[in-house]
């Protein structure tokens, strides 16, 4: 099973920029959540404050930030600025 370890947190190549820009936009208010991926998911963090927990270990990331969660991971969001980001499934 995937963990806080299998998360990627990296700055996109403007190349990574200028496709993920292209991608469908999710937005949140502050708050906390589980989530499962039951798929890969990629994402451009566009404006936010996030921080991830599972089995006591947290990673966190901004605006700027490119994200690649892998599938099977359960883990909490903690949305501590309202958050938009680009993503893609698979």
């Amino acid at each position: 099973m995937p963990t806080i370890k299998d998360i990627i947190v990296r700055k996109p190549t403007k190349e990574e920029s200028a496709e993920y820009s292209k991608w469908p936009i999710w937005e949140c208010q502050p708050s906390t959540f589980d989530w499962v991926y039951t798929e890969k998911e990629t994402c451009l963090i566009i404006e936010g404050d996030v921080t991830i927990t599972a089995d006591q270990d947290s990673v966190s990331f901004a605006a700027g930030d490119l994200v690649i969660f892998p599938e099977g991971l359960e883990c909490t969001w903690n949305i501590r600025k309202a958050v938009r980001k680009y993503y893609n499934f698979g």
